[in-house]
């Protein structure tokens, strides 16, 4: 009576009676790096062609401040020349930010096609792994009440 009863063993049967199927763990860290791998690939394009419009914007404003910077020989020449500049940066600022533009959208579709992908393969691999416990759970508790009624 002063003695504390050990459960380990109970404690043993009971979870050798529910089997873990660690296969589902693996699957979903698969289903995980697939779609981080996705996603990064998403994110490493628009980088690049992130940088690509920035470069190109930086050498075309460069051009254009050559132009600016050359010798005149009359004063209204650069006051002509910088109105040029300016009116020509800021139709290139236009171009340049509808390029930023259309890569950011690019990049919300993409994103939004592969988290409604991801959100179905996992609902799928949730369904499936569901059905599964269930059905070893279910036979589970079948052989414990059956060892039981012994």
């Amino acid at each position: 009576m002063t003695k504390t009863p050990d459960f380990t063993k109970v404690m043993q049967d009971m979870m050798a009676s529910f089997p873990v199927d660690s296969s589902a763990m693996q699957n979903a860290f698969k289903t995980q790096a697939a779609m981080t791998e996705k996603l990064s690939k998403v994110a490493l394009e628009a980088a690049e062609k992130s940088t690509e419009i920035t470069a190109k914007w930086t050498k075309d404003t460069l051009a254009k401040l050559g132009d600016v910077s050359k010798a005149k020989t009359e004063p209204t020449e650069y006051t002509k020349s910088v109105t040029d500049f300016a009116s020509a940066y800021a139709e290139m600022a236009a171009e340049n930010m509808a390029a930023f533009a259309e890569v950011a959208k690019k990049v919300q579709m993409e994103t939004v096609e592969l988290m409604l992908a991801a959100g179905k393969d996992f609902s799928e691999d949730a369904t499936a792994a569901v059905k599964k416990a269930t059905t070893e759970v279910t036979t589970a508790a079948k052989k414990a009440a059956a060892a039981a009624a012994k």
